[in-house]
């Protein structure tokens, strides 16, 4: 299924968009948040690995998801994340937009300090590498769903 088709299915409920950063060929992780997220019962538009920014933001405006995630694998995350959010909230209608990033952001570990810079730049939320999935969960699970599509 073409990702941006997404909105076109009758009686889609809430919807995430799943991605890494520009620099992750990771995928497994994806393949896991996307599972986890049907199960809470979300749609999924899953990106897949190596995602240039222009790209999340186009499928996040002809799908107006609930939520990105974002996940990254290969320690890049902090920087590339950086860019990606810039990206997202430069455009008017994503401002708003809850994006969650997760997995191994630096090399250094989660003392590296990297949650906060991530917070102030415009990620609704930081998942450290090791917190397992109950924070991702619980906030998906308080997530209203949004107006916008």
């Amino acid at each position: 299924m073409n990702p941006s088709t997404v909105r076109d299915l009758p009686g889609s409920g809430r919807v995430a968009v799943v991605t890494s950063v520009a620099s992750d060929a990771h995928t497994w992780n994806l393949v896991f948040l996307q599972l986890l997220l049907e199960e809470l019962g979300f749609e999924v538009v899953n990106l897949g690995a190596c995602v240039p920014e222009r790209l999340v933001v186009e499928e996040c405006l002809a799908n107006r998801p609930d939520i990105v995630v974002v996940s990254s694998v290969n320690g890049h995350g902090h920087q590339d994340g950086l860019r990606l959010i810039e990206h997202v909230r430069a455009v008017g209608e994503l401002a708003d937009l809850p994006v969650v990033i997760g997995g191994k952001l630096g090399v250094a570990g989660v003392e590296d300090g990297h949650a906060a810079e991530l917070l102030a730049a415009g990620f609704t939320m930081v998942v450290e590498d090791g917190a397992g999935t109950a924070p991702l969960t619980e906030f998906l699970e308080s997530l209203p769903q949004r107006a916008l599509r």
